[in-house]
């Protein structure tokens, strides 16, 4: 008699591209989330029950008690770059793999980056809204007159791929001066090839005209952007954030931006997204996207898919394709 081996079991926890979906199934059980519902924490742990892998967002938390609760679970792949939302050190502990999508999402993020720059400096949602309330009645000398980004000083805190990537864009795209902080240098050709420059993160702050965030979160970096560096900053300046919630201190960039201490900034993640802190929205000089600069169809497609394939890889050939920690086996 011939056995039939049955399929792992997994979880997908956001809504995926169908044609993804189709993939896993060919390799999994699959128990999907299409609805695209937001669980709570308990409903994930209960969904994941009898699942040996998940398909995850950032809006998923992996931690201890979901880990102790779910002793079967082999690995978690991340549809994200980040992984702010994985309890590294427990799911290490626990023999779980955490995976996540590097390379796949760089240069549309950075595109994303520097068009929240263009936005910030040139104030756009901000003349768009007066457009829109019908208060344009003639053209003025100094109507909305903005920051300049050609020639200008950009100050990028984070260089990893999509930092370098919003460098190039600024030196060779735009002639803009780049200085850049990093927990480690870029090596000499690197620096040449972005044409940036490595300054102390004082030097940044304080010379700069617009300040671009590209870091990874952790405990490290969190409020990294505070009340005493935006003083730091020139009130010229702009602040465009498009590395994770967190690294800025809400509250006081809203209080900076209403007593114009700087001139504006972009932000794109919040400290408890979807939740925006209620002082943003009541200042003008701020613009606010939800979270989508790798939101391209194909970089978001090219995401589920790397995501996808992590898992398959883990099941079929014993190895994730892009891990982020390393389990004995």
């Amino acid at each position: 008699m011939v056995q039939i081996m049955s399929k792992p079991s997994i979880l997908v926890a956001r809504a995926i591209f169908p044609e993804v979906l189709q993939s896993l199934s060919q390799v999994f059980e699959v128990e999907s989330n299409q609805a695209d519902e937001v669980w709570s924490a308990s409903e994930l742990t209960r969904r994941m029950q009898g699942k040996v892998g998940a398909l995850t967002t950032g809006s998923d938390r992996i931690d201890a008690a979901l880990l102790q609760a779910n002793p079967q679970l082999k690995i978690v792949a991340n549809m994200a770059v980040g992984y702010n939302n994985f309890d590294l050190p427990a799911m290490t502990a626990a023999g779980v793999v955490a995976s996540n999508t590097p390379d796949v999402l760089t240069e549309t993020t950075a595109d994303f980056g520097f068009a929240l720059l263009m936005a910030t400096a040139r104030r756009v949602t901000e003349s768009e809204h007066y457009l829109r309330a019908g208060l344009w009645t003639k053209w003025s000398y100094d109507m909305f007159a903005g920051a300049e980004v050609h020639g200008s000083t950009i100050g990028i805190l984070g260089m990893g791929r999509i930092g370098q990537g919003i460098a190039r864009r600024a030196a060779h795209g735009f002639g803009m001066h780049v200085i850049y902080h990093n927990r480690s240098r870029l090596s000499a050709e690197m620096e040449a090839d972005c044409k940036a420059r490595y300054v102390s993160k004082a030097e940044l702050l304080n010379t700069a005209d617009h300040v671009m965030l590209v870091m990874p979160y952790s405990a490290e970096s969190h409020h990294t952007i505070g009340a005493a560096e935006l003083a730091q900053m020139k009130p010229t300046a702009t602040l465009v954030n498009i590395a994770r919630g967190g690294i800025v201190d809400d509250a006081a960039l809203a209080l900076a931006l209403r007593e114009k201490r700087i001139a504006a900034a972009g932000l794109d993640v919040f400290e408890d997204e979807p939740k925006v802190h209620p002082d943003l929205l009541t200042v003008p000089n701020v613009v606010l996207t939800p979270h989508i600069a790798s939101s391209s169809i194909p970089t978001r497609l090219a995401m589920a898919n790397l995501a996808a394939d992590n898992l398959i890889s883990f099941f079929t050939k014993g190895k994730s394709l892009t891990p982020l920690n390393t389990i004995a086996q």
